[in-house]
């Protein structure tokens, strides 16, 4: 691959690739945007940090060539980096390139490559080899009921929780990388607890990550959202979030009722 191919499509004034920011989870992490142009997922979570979803779709195709994310990853801060994370604008497995762009990032940095995905796309072949470089992948499950996933994270038509659990538990068989859950819990969904323990059971992750949102939901969608963890620029709402004593006890239901390590936004590990 050379960079110069394809370059004209690269956009000074937008970069593909953000930070390094602070992550809970995993240190200093840095950003890998294979959407870029507007916000794109298959999701349009109620607490997305991105706002309302501009581009609400499941079509795999290139958003962002490849030569133009490693022309920006060669002029990031990536050496500052602990870990490399593909998320950005939206879901990354939209992103036909999506394996393409982790075998480079691979090759250029030797750094550990993590993908954050909402598990829509997990019974797609194509997309399960796209993953078997990455050293981990997490998937949202933010739901244990179709009511919940609508409620919470309002899906694109044909896209069910059933799939979604089918879909990880697919990854899980034909995947040797970590394998997380990462739970977001709102008073929207704090009554799915017990169904969620049940379904955490039956997908045996290697780690869940219990988290509620920090960051405030913007009114209007701006690239700048993508890794924004102070003060925001632009207008914003605060969201209902779940006080430290309630994920403390949502914690401790999940560790008496499936065994599995849990990762706390609180920093209760183990």
């Amino acid at each position: 691959m050379t960079i110069q191919s394809d370059i004209a499509e690269v956009q000074e004034e937008k970069t593909s690739i953000y930070g390094p920011v602070t992550s809970w989870r995993v240190g200093a992490s840095l950003g890998v945007d294979l959407l870029l142009q507007t916000s794109t997922c298959s999701f349009n979570c109620i607490y997305c940090q991105l706002g309302d979803i501009q581009l609400k779709t499941a079509e795999r195709k290139i958003y962002v060539p490849t030569a133009q994310v490693e022309h920006d990853l060669r002029r990031s801060r990536w050496e500052e980096a602990d870990i490399i994370t593909l998320s950005g604008s939206g879901e990354p497995t939209l992103a036909l390139n999506l394996g393409e762009v982790i075998h480079m990032i691979k090759e250029y940095t030797h750094k550990p490559v993590m993908v954050l995905t909402n598990a829509t796309l997990l019974l797609d072949p194509s997309v399960i080899q796209d993953l078997q470089e990455a050293d981990q992948v997490a998937c949202k499950l933010d739901a244990a009921t179709e009511a919940g996933l609508k409620q919470m994270n309002r899906p694109v038509a044909g896209v069910s929780l059933a799939r979604i659990v089918e879909g990880i538990k697919n990854l899980k068989t034909h995947y040797s990388g970590k394998l997380s859950l990462q739970c977001m819990f709102m008073p929207t969904n704090r009554q799915e607890v017990q169904a969620m323990a049940d379904l955490i059971n039956d997908i045996q992750p290697d780690e869940v990550q219990l988290n509620t949102p920090k960051r405030a939901y913007p009114l209007e969608w701006h690239l700048d959202s993508r890794g924004n963890h102070g003060d925001k620029p632009y207008p914003t709402r605060q969201l209902r979030v779940v006080s430290p004593p309630e994920a403390e006890e949502i914690e401790a239901m999940l560790r008496e009722k499936t065994h599995v390590p849990i990762l706390s936004i609180y920093k209760k590990e183990g």
